[in-house]
Order: structure tokens, then sequence, then C-alpha cells
């Protein structure tokens, strides 16, 4: 199966946790890792299963380089493509907006009839408010790198277990 990893190159932080999933996903599964800064429309198109990094900048907004996108994102016919998401964020410094970019990409891509897999509790995680909690569960892995570090490598073999049966 192949799986479209797409996030961007530049930041280090979610570059470190995109190299960790795509470990995660194994030899069964063909991850390809694309530049969330150079992708376009038909690339984008070109996979029917999808895991987008997406880290939340300043007070709950998505980096500019998904912003910049958002306008093709807007124009797509995603149905039938699934779409996993993963973000950081820091609980802490931001309980107020804690991974608002999960949130914010999830909404744009169920618009245009993606379906969004990989939700997951948020249990073990402290913050006021989020963009990406619906019925009681974040629409996509959570990461606090910042706070909460140790459990990074668990929280994704975990998440990526989940995603193998949900491709």
């Amino acid at each position: 199966m192949k799986i479209g990893l797409i996030y961007s190159f530049n930041t280090i932080k979610t570059s470190k946790n995109a190299e960790k999933i795509k470990k995660a996903f194994g030899k069964d599964f063909d991850v390809e890792m694309v530049n969330a800064e150079e992708i376009d429309e038909n690339t984008f198109l070109s996979f029917d299963n999808m895991v987008l990094g997406v880290p939340t900048w300043f007070d709950g907004e998505l980096p500019n380089y998904w912003d910049e996108f958002m306008p093709a994102i807007e124009q797509l016919k995603l149905k039938g493509k699934k779409v996993a998401l993963f973000g950081l964020g820091d609980q802490v410094g931001y309980p107020e907006n804690f991974v608002d970019a999960i949130g914010l990409l999830a909404i744009a891509l169920e618009d245009r009839g993606a379906q969004v897999i990989g939700l997951i509790s948020p249990e073990g995680y402290t913050f006021e408010r989020s963009v990406a909690l619906r019925d009681g569960k974040f629409l996509g892995l959570a990461l606090d790198i910042e706070n909460q570090a140790a459990l990074t490598d668990e929280r994704i073999k975990t998440w990526v277990e989940q995603l193998k049966k949900e491709f």
C-alpha cells in the first residue's frame, strides 16, 4: 500500500517525528515522503492514503506552507481519500489552542470529501481547548515534545498500528 507522508522537510521537530512514523510503518507499506512546502495539486491527488504533518504555529495557526496551500485544497475533490494527521503543539505554553492546526486542516479536508482517520483519545494530555478535539477525540496524533517527549515514541508506535488497520 502506498502512503504519502507530507510534511515540511524544513521543520526539524516535525521532520524527526515523520521519520519515526515512516519507520513504524515498516516494509509492508510504501511510504513516500513529500515536502509540503513544494506540494502541488497533482502530487497531493496522486495519493489515496496520506499522513500529513502539521505543527501548530503561534496562537493556533497553520504553518505558512499549509496556509498557502489551503486555497488549492478548497478546490479539490477528495472523496475516497483517507487522511491521517499528526501535529506538534505545546499544551503548557499554549493550552488554549493545543494542536489547533490538526483541527483546521482536518476540517478543510473533510469539507472536500476526505475521510480523516487516526483519531485518538485526549487522555494523558492537559490543555484548556483545542480545535483538533471533536466528540471526545483528537482528529489526529497530538505530539508535545516540549513537555511529554518521553511519550512520543510509544504514541507514534500505537498510532501507526491503528493506521495500518484503518488505511
